[in-house]
Protein backbone atom coordinates (compact mmCIF):
# COMPACT_ATOMS: atom_id res chain seq x y z
CA UNK A 1 0.00 0.00 0.00
CA UNK A 2 1.57 3.62 -0.64
CA UNK A 3 1.56 5.96 2.37
CA UNK A 4 3.86 8.54 1.28
CA UNK A 5 4.22 10.70 -1.80
CA UNK A 6 6.48 13.48 -2.98
CA UNK A 7 9.62 11.91 -1.10
CA UNK A 8 13.10 12.88 -1.81
CA UNK A 9 15.86 10.17 -1.82
CA UNK A 10 15.68 8.18 0.93
CA UNK A 11 12.99 8.71 2.07
CA UNK A 12 12.84 6.19 3.86
CA UNK A 13 16.37 5.21 4.84
CA UNK A 14 18.83 2.49 4.68
CA UNK A 15 19.95 0.50 7.96
CA UNK A 16 22.52 3.79 9.20
CA UNK A 17 19.21 5.18 11.29
CA UNK A 18 16.50 3.45 12.19
CA UNK A 19 13.40 3.36 13.29
CA UNK A 20 11.11 5.48 11.11
CA UNK A 21 8.02 3.01 12.18
CA UNK A 22 6.50 2.12 15.62
CA UNK A 23 3.71 0.20 16.19
CA UNK A 24 2.32 1.87 19.24
CA UNK A 25 -1.85 1.99 21.03
CA UNK A 26 -2.60 -0.52 18.30
CA UNK A 27 -1.49 1.83 15.57
CA UNK A 28 1.43 2.38 13.56
CA UNK A 29 2.93 5.94 13.42
CA UNK A 30 5.64 6.24 10.51
CA UNK A 31 8.17 9.31 9.68
CA UNK A 32 9.62 10.10 6.41
CA UNK A 33 10.01 12.70 4.40
CA UNK A 34 7.99 13.78 1.64
CA UNK A 35 5.64 16.00 0.36
CA UNK A 36 7.58 17.72 -2.38
CA UNK A 37 6.80 18.52 -6.40
CA UNK A 38 9.02 18.03 -9.71
CA UNK A 39 11.31 21.74 -9.73
CA UNK A 40 9.25 23.85 -12.50
CA UNK A 41 12.01 23.61 -14.78
CA UNK A 42 12.52 20.28 -14.49
CA UNK A 43 15.61 20.07 -12.62
CA UNK A 44 17.11 17.14 -10.59
CA UNK A 45 15.00 15.58 -7.56
CA UNK A 46 17.67 16.48 -5.19
CA UNK A 47 16.63 20.11 -5.31
CA UNK A 48 13.28 19.40 -4.98
CA UNK A 49 12.60 19.66 -1.17
CA UNK A 50 10.59 18.10 0.73
CA UNK A 51 8.93 18.11 4.51
CA UNK A 52 9.79 15.88 7.59
CA UNK A 53 6.47 14.05 7.58
CA UNK A 54 4.53 11.75 10.09
CA UNK A 55 1.19 9.83 9.80
CA UNK A 56 -0.26 6.50 11.19
CA UNK A 57 -1.93 3.38 9.90
CA UNK A 58 -4.72 1.58 11.54
CA UNK A 59 -4.06 -2.19 10.97
CA UNK A 60 -7.72 -2.86 11.95
CA UNK A 61 -9.08 -1.14 8.85
CA UNK A 62 -6.12 -0.44 6.52
CA UNK A 63 -6.19 3.24 6.47
CA UNK A 64 -3.46 5.80 6.94
CA UNK A 65 -4.00 9.19 8.53
CA UNK A 66 -3.69 12.52 6.94
CA UNK A 67 0.71 13.68 7.55
CA UNK A 68 1.51 16.11 9.87
CA UNK A 69 4.33 18.02 8.29
CA UNK A 70 7.17 19.44 10.52
CA UNK A 71 9.56 22.34 9.81
CA UNK A 72 10.21 24.00 6.87
CA UNK A 73 11.42 21.72 3.48
CA UNK A 74 14.57 20.88 2.86
CA UNK A 75 16.79 18.99 -0.12
CA UNK A 76 19.48 17.08 2.48
CA UNK A 77 17.86 13.83 2.11
CA UNK A 78 19.90 12.95 5.54
CA UNK A 79 17.19 15.20 7.19
CA UNK A 80 14.58 12.02 7.52
CA UNK A 81 13.24 11.36 10.56
CA UNK A 82 13.17 9.01 13.20
CA UNK A 83 10.50 7.84 15.21
CA UNK A 84 9.97 6.17 19.06
CA UNK A 85 7.72 5.92 22.16
CA UNK A 86 8.91 6.37 25.71
CA UNK A 87 8.02 4.47 28.68
CA UNK A 88 5.50 7.44 29.72
CA UNK A 89 3.96 6.70 26.16
CA UNK A 90 4.59 9.90 24.76
CA UNK A 91 6.19 9.78 20.87
CA UNK A 92 9.16 11.62 20.14
CA UNK A 93 10.36 12.86 16.96
CA UNK A 94 13.64 13.80 15.76
CA UNK A 95 14.81 14.81 12.40
CA UNK A 96 17.12 17.41 10.50
CA UNK A 97 20.27 15.39 12.09
CA UNK A 98 23.61 15.42 9.74
CA UNK A 99 26.21 17.47 11.21
CA UNK A 100 24.01 19.64 13.50
CA UNK A 101 21.89 18.82 16.61
CA UNK A 102 19.01 17.92 14.63
CA UNK A 103 15.42 18.76 16.22
CA UNK A 104 13.50 16.75 18.94
CA UNK A 105 10.29 16.89 19.25
CA UNK A 106 7.53 14.91 21.90
CA UNK A 107 4.06 14.86 21.81
CA UNK A 108 2.23 16.92 24.14
CA UNK A 109 -0.46 14.31 24.35
CA UNK A 110 0.48 10.79 25.43
CA UNK A 111 -0.60 7.69 22.98
CA UNK A 112 -0.60 9.86 19.16
CA UNK A 113 0.85 12.29 17.17
CA UNK A 114 -2.10 14.75 17.39
CA UNK A 115 -3.08 16.69 13.87
CA UNK A 116 -0.29 19.59 13.54
CA UNK A 117 3.12 20.38 14.27
CA UNK A 118 1.63 22.62 17.34
CA UNK A 119 0.36 19.55 18.99
CA UNK A 120 4.53 18.52 20.02
CA UNK A 121 7.34 20.78 21.90
CA UNK A 122 11.05 21.41 21.35
CA UNK A 123 13.24 19.40 23.83
CA UNK A 124 16.81 20.22 24.44
CA UNK A 125 19.53 18.99 21.75
CA UNK A 126 20.81 15.72 22.38
CA UNK A 127 24.66 16.44 21.40
CA UNK A 128 25.99 19.52 19.69
CA UNK A 129 25.78 17.19 16.62
CA UNK A 130 23.90 14.27 15.35
CA UNK A 131 24.46 11.82 12.04
CA UNK A 132 22.84 8.73 11.37
CA UNK A 133 21.02 8.21 14.87
CA UNK A 134 18.86 4.96 15.83
CA UNK A 135 17.36 4.71 19.29
CA UNK A 136 16.64 1.69 21.38
CA UNK A 137 14.60 1.58 24.59
CA UNK A 138 16.99 -0.32 27.24
CA UNK A 139 16.56 -2.57 29.73
CA UNK A 140 15.49 -0.21 32.37
CA UNK A 141 13.13 1.65 30.13
CA UNK A 142 15.61 4.62 28.98
CA UNK A 143 16.53 5.52 26.34
CA UNK A 144 19.25 5.62 23.78
CA UNK A 145 20.92 7.18 20.91
CA UNK A 146 23.86 6.22 19.42
CA UNK A 147 24.84 8.05 16.20
CA UNK A 148 27.65 10.03 14.62
CA UNK A 149 29.27 12.71 16.22
CA UNK A 150 30.33 15.25 13.13
CA UNK A 151 31.21 14.38 9.62
CA UNK A 152 32.24 11.16 7.58
CA UNK A 153 35.63 10.81 10.16
CA UNK A 154 33.93 11.86 12.55
CA UNK A 155 33.50 9.54 16.14
CA UNK A 156 30.33 7.54 17.12
CA UNK A 157 29.41 7.87 20.13
CA UNK A 158 25.83 7.35 22.32
CA UNK A 159 23.79 9.43 24.64
CA UNK A 160 21.17 7.92 27.25
CA UNK A 161 18.20 9.77 28.60
CA UNK A 162 16.68 8.96 32.18
CA UNK A 163 14.18 11.50 32.04
CA UNK A 164 12.13 11.03 28.41
CA UNK A 165 15.00 13.45 26.60
CA UNK A 166 14.67 16.69 29.02
CA UNK A 167 18.67 15.82 29.78
CA UNK A 168 21.39 13.27 28.12
CA UNK A 169 24.76 11.55 29.56
CA UNK A 170 27.28 9.72 27.29
CA UNK A 171 30.34 7.98 28.05
CA UNK A 172 33.69 9.12 29.15
CA UNK A 173 35.01 8.47 25.44
CA UNK A 174 33.34 8.14 22.68
CA UNK A 175 33.44 4.70 20.87
CA UNK A 176 35.35 5.10 17.78
CA UNK A 177 37.56 7.86 16.07
CA UNK A 178 39.42 5.23 13.41
CA UNK A 179 40.75 8.75 11.91
CA UNK A 180 43.15 9.42 15.01
CA UNK A 181 46.94 9.01 15.71
CA UNK A 182 48.43 7.91 12.06
CA UNK A 183 45.29 7.40 9.47
CA UNK A 184 43.48 11.16 9.06
CA UNK A 185 39.93 10.48 7.10
CA UNK A 186 39.59 7.27 8.14
CA UNK A 187 35.93 6.82 8.45
CA UNK A 188 33.35 3.94 9.40
CA UNK A 189 29.47 3.48 8.15
CA UNK A 190 27.92 1.23 11.71
CA UNK A 191 25.23 -0.75 12.24
CA UNK A 192 23.90 -1.45 15.54
CA UNK A 193 21.40 -3.55 17.45
CA UNK A 194 20.42 -4.75 21.21
CA UNK A 195 20.92 -7.82 22.81
CA UNK A 196 17.74 -9.56 23.76
CA UNK A 197 18.20 -8.44 27.89
CA UNK A 198 18.72 -4.87 26.37
CA UNK A 199 21.67 -3.98 28.47
CA UNK A 200 24.56 -4.97 25.51
CA UNK A 201 24.77 -2.67 21.91
CA UNK A 202 26.27 -4.71 19.66
CA UNK A 203 27.85 -2.76 17.03
CA UNK A 204 29.12 -3.99 13.38
CA UNK A 205 31.04 -1.07 10.84
CA UNK A 206 32.70 -1.04 7.77
CA UNK A 207 35.90 0.90 7.27
CA UNK A 208 37.24 3.30 4.36
CA UNK A 209 39.44 6.09 3.70
CA UNK A 210 36.96 9.12 3.20
CA UNK A 211 40.01 10.79 1.61
CA UNK A 212 38.67 14.28 0.27
CA UNK A 213 41.62 14.88 -1.74
CA UNK A 214 40.75 12.11 -4.14
CA UNK A 215 44.37 10.79 -3.78
CA UNK A 216 45.00 8.25 -6.45
CA UNK A 217 47.77 6.51 -4.52
CA UNK A 218 45.32 6.10 -1.12
CA UNK A 219 42.35 5.15 -3.19
CA UNK A 220 44.33 2.45 -4.91
CA UNK A 221 42.78 -0.53 -4.64
CA UNK A 222 44.91 -4.23 -5.29
CA UNK A 223 42.00 -6.81 -5.99
CA UNK A 224 41.19 -4.50 -8.67
CA UNK A 225 44.80 -3.22 -9.41
CA UNK A 226 43.19 0.75 -10.04
CA UNK A 227 42.28 3.33 -7.81
CA UNK A 228 38.39 3.58 -6.41
CA UNK A 229 35.89 6.07 -5.27
CA UNK A 230 36.63 7.51 -1.38
CA UNK A 231 32.72 5.73 -0.61
CA UNK A 232 33.74 1.89 -1.06
CA UNK A 233 33.56 0.53 2.50
CA UNK A 234 35.85 -2.62 3.38
CA UNK A 235 35.58 -5.42 6.24
CA UNK A 236 32.99 -5.67 8.81
CA UNK A 237 34.20 -5.36 12.95
CA UNK A 238 32.31 -5.96 15.78
CA UNK A 239 32.04 -4.07 19.33
CA UNK A 240 29.86 -4.91 22.14
CA UNK A 241 29.23 -2.26 24.26
CA UNK A 242 28.18 -2.78 28.12
CA UNK A 243 25.30 -0.23 28.60
CA UNK A 244 25.43 -0.62 32.22
CA UNK A 245 29.36 -0.06 33.18
CA UNK A 246 29.98 1.55 29.71
CA UNK A 247 33.03 -1.03 29.08
CA UNK A 248 33.04 -1.36 25.49
CA UNK A 249 34.53 -4.91 24.31
CA UNK A 250 35.69 -6.64 21.41
CA UNK A 251 34.16 -10.28 19.92
CA UNK A 252 36.60 -12.37 22.19
CA UNK A 253 35.29 -10.14 25.27
CA UNK A 254 38.65 -8.24 26.04
CA UNK A 255 38.07 -4.49 27.15
CA UNK A 256 39.10 -2.64 24.40
CA UNK A 257 40.47 1.18 25.05
CA UNK A 258 38.26 3.91 23.68
CA UNK A 259 37.92 5.67 21.70
CA UNK A 260 38.90 3.04 18.63
CA UNK A 261 41.18 3.81 16.28
CA UNK A 262 41.67 2.03 12.55
CA UNK A 263 44.80 0.11 13.43
CA UNK A 264 43.25 -1.16 16.88
CA UNK A 265 40.16 -2.12 15.06
CA UNK A 266 41.83 -3.75 12.52
CA UNK A 267 44.36 -5.81 15.13
CA UNK A 268 41.52 -6.67 17.65
CA UNK A 269 38.11 -6.33 16.24
CA UNK A 270 37.99 -7.08 12.84
CA UNK A 271 35.57 -10.19 12.12
CA UNK A 272 36.36 -10.59 8.38
CA UNK A 273 38.72 -9.28 6.66
CA UNK A 274 36.79 -8.90 2.69
CA UNK A 275 39.95 -8.70 0.82
CA UNK A 276 39.59 -5.24 -0.76
CA UNK A 277 36.46 -6.26 -1.78
CA UNK A 278 33.34 -3.20 -1.00
CA UNK A 279 30.25 -1.63 0.18
CA UNK A 280 28.48 1.05 0.60
CA UNK A 281 26.00 0.71 2.78
CA UNK A 282 26.52 -1.17 5.93
CA UNK A 283 24.96 -4.63 6.81
CA UNK A 284 21.33 -5.35 8.39
CA UNK A 285 21.59 -7.13 11.47
CA UNK A 286 19.08 -9.22 13.44
CA UNK A 287 19.89 -11.84 16.22
CA UNK A 288 19.61 -15.40 15.62
CA UNK A 289 18.49 -18.54 17.75
CA UNK A 290 20.74 -17.93 20.62
CA UNK A 291 20.65 -14.38 20.69
CA UNK A 292 23.68 -13.20 19.24
CA UNK A 293 24.27 -10.73 16.26
CA UNK A 294 24.64 -12.19 12.66
CA UNK A 295 24.64 -9.28 9.49
CA UNK A 296 23.16 -9.27 6.15
CA UNK A 297 26.23 -8.16 3.92
CA UNK A 298 26.47 -6.88 0.35
CA UNK A 299 29.93 -6.87 -0.95
CA UNK A 300 31.11 -6.66 -4.44
CA UNK A 301 33.29 -9.92 -6.40
CA UNK A 302 35.49 -10.27 -9.21
CA UNK A 303 34.84 -6.59 -10.56
CA UNK A 304 33.01 -3.64 -9.37
CA UNK A 305 29.40 -4.15 -10.96
CA UNK A 306 29.35 -7.66 -9.81
CA UNK A 307 27.78 -7.78 -5.81
CA UNK A 308 26.54 -10.79 -3.88
CA UNK A 309 24.43 -10.55 -0.45
CA UNK A 310 26.24 -12.90 2.61
CA UNK A 311 24.84 -14.07 5.84
CA UNK A 312 27.72 -13.25 8.10
CA UNK A 313 27.13 -15.22 11.84
CA UNK A 314 29.41 -16.91 14.41
CA UNK A 315 29.27 -20.88 14.65
CA UNK A 316 31.95 -22.68 17.23
CA UNK A 317 33.66 -19.33 17.90
CA UNK A 318 34.09 -18.51 14.03
CA UNK A 319 32.94 -16.33 11.83
CA UNK A 320 31.01 -17.78 8.64
CA UNK A 321 29.73 -16.33 5.33
CA UNK A 322 27.45 -17.75 3.15
CA UNK A 323 26.37 -16.66 -0.22
CA UNK A 324 22.45 -16.17 -0.33
CA UNK A 325 22.08 -14.46 -4.02
CA UNK A 326 23.29 -11.32 -6.10
CA UNK A 327 22.78 -7.49 -5.65
CA UNK A 328 23.01 -5.46 -8.17
CA UNK A 329 24.11 -2.30 -6.62
CA UNK A 330 26.63 -1.84 -3.54
CA UNK A 331 24.32 0.63 -1.85
CA UNK A 332 21.33 -1.76 -1.49
CA UNK A 333 19.97 -1.54 1.46
CA UNK A 334 17.86 -4.95 2.70
CA UNK A 335 16.18 -6.65 6.16
CA UNK A 336 17.17 -10.31 7.88
CA UNK A 337 15.09 -11.26 10.41
CA UNK A 338 15.01 -14.69 12.34
CA UNK A 339 11.26 -15.56 13.38
CA UNK A 340 9.94 -18.29 15.94
CA UNK A 341 10.32 -21.23 13.92
CA UNK A 342 14.22 -20.34 13.66
CA UNK A 343 13.68 -19.69 9.98
CA UNK A 344 16.08 -16.75 8.71
CA UNK A 345 14.21 -14.29 6.42
CA UNK A 346 16.65 -11.82 4.30
CA UNK A 347 14.77 -9.17 2.12
CA UNK A 348 16.84 -8.11 -0.81
CA UNK A 349 16.91 -5.82 -3.63
CA UNK A 350 17.75 -7.15 -6.73
CA UNK A 351 18.43 -6.51 -10.90
CA UNK A 352 18.78 -8.04 -13.99
CA UNK A 353 22.62 -6.42 -13.81
CA UNK A 354 24.33 -3.78 -12.32
CA UNK A 355 22.31 -0.65 -11.48
CA UNK A 356 23.26 2.08 -13.69
CA UNK A 357 20.92 3.85 -14.50
CA UNK A 358 20.76 8.09 -14.23
CA UNK A 359 19.09 9.69 -11.81
CA UNK A 360 19.30 11.12 -8.07
CA UNK A 361 17.77 7.79 -6.43
CA UNK A 362 19.83 5.71 -8.47
CA UNK A 363 23.19 6.63 -7.23
CA UNK A 364 21.94 4.51 -4.01
CA UNK A 365 20.80 1.77 -6.06
CA UNK A 366 17.29 0.13 -6.23
CA UNK A 367 15.50 -2.80 -8.04
CA UNK A 368 13.24 -5.67 -7.11
CA UNK A 369 12.76 -7.12 -3.49
CA UNK A 370 13.04 -10.77 -3.47
CA UNK A 371 12.19 -12.41 0.05
CA UNK A 372 14.77 -15.30 0.32
CA UNK A 373 14.41 -18.12 3.15
CA UNK A 374 16.71 -20.63 5.11
CA UNK A 375 15.46 -23.35 7.08
CA UNK A 376 18.46 -24.87 8.51
CA UNK A 377 20.33 -21.77 10.30
CA UNK A 378 21.92 -19.70 7.48
CA UNK A 379 23.63 -22.80 5.62
CA UNK A 380 21.63 -22.81 2.67
CA UNK A 381 19.07 -20.22 0.89
CA UNK A 382 15.84 -20.81 -1.28
CA UNK A 383 13.98 -18.03 -2.92
CA UNK A 384 10.70 -17.80 -1.20
CA UNK A 385 8.51 -15.13 -2.99
CA UNK A 386 8.70 -11.94 -5.08
CA UNK A 387 7.38 -9.00 -2.80
CA UNK A 388 8.18 -6.08 -5.41
CA UNK A 389 4.68 -3.77 -6.27
CA UNK A 390 3.02 -4.92 -9.16
CA UNK A 391 4.62 -4.05 -12.63
CA UNK A 392 1.59 -2.88 -14.46
CA UNK A 393 0.98 -0.66 -11.61
CA UNK A 394 4.27 0.50 -11.13
CA UNK A 395 6.24 0.12 -14.68
CA UNK A 396 10.50 0.40 -14.72
CA UNK A 397 10.00 1.34 -10.74
CA UNK A 398 13.12 0.57 -8.86
CA UNK A 399 12.53 0.36 -4.82
CA UNK A 400 15.10 0.08 -1.68
CA UNK A 401 15.79 0.62 1.96
CA UNK A 402 13.58 -2.30 3.28
CA UNK A 403 13.04 -1.80 6.84
CA UNK A 404 10.75 -3.37 9.67
CA UNK A 405 8.17 -2.28 11.71
CA UNK A 406 9.34 -2.26 15.17
CA UNK A 407 7.56 -2.20 18.99
CA UNK A 408 8.60 0.55 21.61
CA UNK A 409 10.64 -2.10 22.55
CA UNK A 410 13.03 -3.07 19.39
CA UNK A 411 10.89 -6.20 18.69
CA UNK A 412 9.64 -6.43 15.01
CA UNK A 413 5.73 -6.88 14.34
CA UNK A 414 5.46 -9.56 12.08
CA UNK A 415 4.38 -9.34 8.62
CA UNK A 416 4.82 -6.04 8.48
CA UNK A 417 7.44 -4.11 6.64
CA UNK A 418 8.17 -1.04 4.46
CA UNK A 419 10.68 0.13 1.52
CA UNK A 420 10.21 3.10 -1.02
CA UNK A 421 10.39 3.44 -4.68
CA UNK A 422 10.94 5.43 -7.52
CA UNK A 423 10.75 6.76 -11.72
CA UNK A 424 12.77 8.89 -11.73
CA UNK A 425 12.83 9.80 -15.76
CA UNK A 426 9.30 10.20 -15.41
CA UNK A 427 8.12 10.61 -11.86
CA UNK A 428 11.03 12.51 -9.75
CA UNK A 429 8.80 12.02 -6.47
CA UNK A 430 9.63 8.95 -4.87
CA UNK A 431 6.48 6.87 -3.06
CA UNK A 432 6.62 4.77 0.30
CA UNK A 433 5.12 1.46 0.92
CA UNK A 434 3.82 -0.60 3.33
CA UNK A 435 3.18 -4.27 3.38
CA UNK A 436 0.65 -5.86 5.79
CA UNK A 437 0.34 -9.24 6.57
CA UNK A 438 -0.24 -9.25 9.87
CA UNK A 439 -3.88 -10.56 9.08
CA UNK A 440 -2.92 -13.72 8.10
CA UNK A 441 -0.87 -16.94 8.73
CA UNK A 442 2.79 -16.71 7.72
CA UNK A 443 4.63 -20.05 5.83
Amino acid sequence: MPFGFGGSKKMLYDVRQRPQAVYFKDKVFIGFKGGGSAPADGGRESVAPTHAMLLSYDPTNRQFSTPVKFGKTTSDHHDCPVIWADKDEFLHFLYKCHNKPGIHLVAKQPGGMGEADSDWITLPDIAPMVSYPTVFRLHDDRELVYFRTGGHSSSWSYRITSDQGRSWTGPENDVTNLDIYNHPEWSSYQAKILSPDRKTLYVVFTDYDDVKSNDPERLYNPKYDMPVRNDWKYNLSLLKIDLVTHEVRNDNDEVMKTPLDIETVRAKCQIWDTGWRGAGVPPALCLDEHGEPCALHVLSDEDLETHYYYYVRKVDSKWQKTRITASNHQWNSGYLKSDKQGQLHAYVIVGDGYQDKKGINYTHGGGRIEHWLSKDKGNTWSLHRDITPDSAQYPGWSFNNVQPILRPDGSGIDGMLMFYGWLDAKMPEAVAFLLDESGRQQD
